[in-house]
């Protein structure tokens, strides 16, 4: 590991007081391939300090390359910092890579206009790695680590279908963001919305004759497909401008009332299933069903399990990773 206990320690306090560099040297070590014995001792450590993230709301926005995520994310993040003065709040921006170099553009902090030195709000860039759901394998550790620390916690992703919603998985509340004349009624069935968001934000409404087009095109076919929502209720859709700030308030507003869910378990859980998928395959997951996990008790312990089983039926020879 590369920091010693106290090390360790100390960069958790800086980090608690809002400074970036010690937070960032955090999320660094958590990024990387091999970071299981740094998970475990960090995680560790923050509960011995205190740090559960169960307070911290997750808030997961996912939509089309246009739509406006970041402008938006942007603006909302200046109002949220004026309207509420001893909250804070971080950032999780996720940008495609790039199928022939395996790079990342990281643009999306070029949209946001945040001040500096202000340590009540943090912005990260994540690559995806090409991972299908739109987050990346470490995605999850840093949001882990950013609950521990800020009030909300904003995971912002690209695409949206059915293989782009794995940020609805790991947020407590999710967004999709849309433009006007974004598609009809068949398109909006067709891509699945449905299925992630548990509110829609219609961005870019400058014009108000569009924008009130497609926001009763939208509403319409949420009521069609009323009774394929759990509860038969209808997500809220907001309108909101950038350029006018239009609906931002609002959308504050509806933010910050919202309640951190009860389901972390539930989330550790998928997580560890899909790390499992990811290395080991469907052989990995029929032998994850088999094993009783204890209550209650962190991704690390799951893993550390997980790992000892799989590794024991390897050692017999009966199946390999690619099965």
């Amino acid at each position: 590991m590369k920091f010693s206990p106290e090390e360790l320690k100390e960069l958790i306090r800086n980090a608690a007081d809002g400074e970036k560099f010690p937070l960032a040297k955090l999320i660094t070590e958590l990024e990387k391939p091999n970071s299981f014995e740094f998970r475990k001792l960090l995680f560790d450590e923050l509960e011995k300090s205190g740090f559960s993230g169960n307070s911290s709301l997750t808030v997961g926005l996912t939509g089309t390359p246009g739509a406006g995520k970041s402008s938006l994310l942007g603006e909302f993040s200046s109002e949220f910092l004026k309207r509420f003065p001893e909250r804070k709040m971080a950032v999780v921006a996720v940008d495609p890579s790039s199928h022939i170099s395996g790079g990342s553009f990281l643009g999306d902090r070029t949209r946001l206009s945040l001040p500096t030195r202000e340590k009540r709000i943090y912005f990260r860039s994540q690559p995806s790695q090409l991972e299908l759901g739109g987050v990346n394998p470490y995605t999850y550790h840093v949001i882990r680590l950013l609950r521990c620390f800020f009030d909300f916690v904003f995971v912002e992703t690209v695409g949206i279908g059915q293989n782009e919603i794995e940020v609805s998985k790991l947020a407590d509340l999710s967004f999709l963001v849309m433009v006007p004349l974004g598609g009809d009624q068949i398109q909006f069935m067709k891509s699945g919305i449905m299925e992630v968001p548990d509110a829609f934000i219609l961005n870019k409404c400058d014009e108000e004759a569009l924008a009130k087009a497609s926001y009763h095109t939208l509403t319409h076919t949420l009521e069609f497909l009323r009774d394929l929502s759990p509860g038969g209720s209808v997500p809220p859709v907001f309108m909101t401008s950038v350029k006018t700030k239009r609906g931002i308030p609002d959308l504050l507003e509806y933010i910050v009332s919202e309640k951190p869910g009860d389901k972390r378990e539930e989330e550790t859980l998928l997580q560890i299933r899909k790390w499992v998928k990811n290395e080991y395959g469907n052989f990995g997951l029929r032998i994850l069903s088999e094993i009783h996990f204890p209550k209650n008790a962190d991704y690390e312990t799951y893993e550390a399990l997980a790992e000892t089983e799989i590794g024991k039926r390897f050692k017999d020879g009966s199946a390999t990773r690619s099965e």
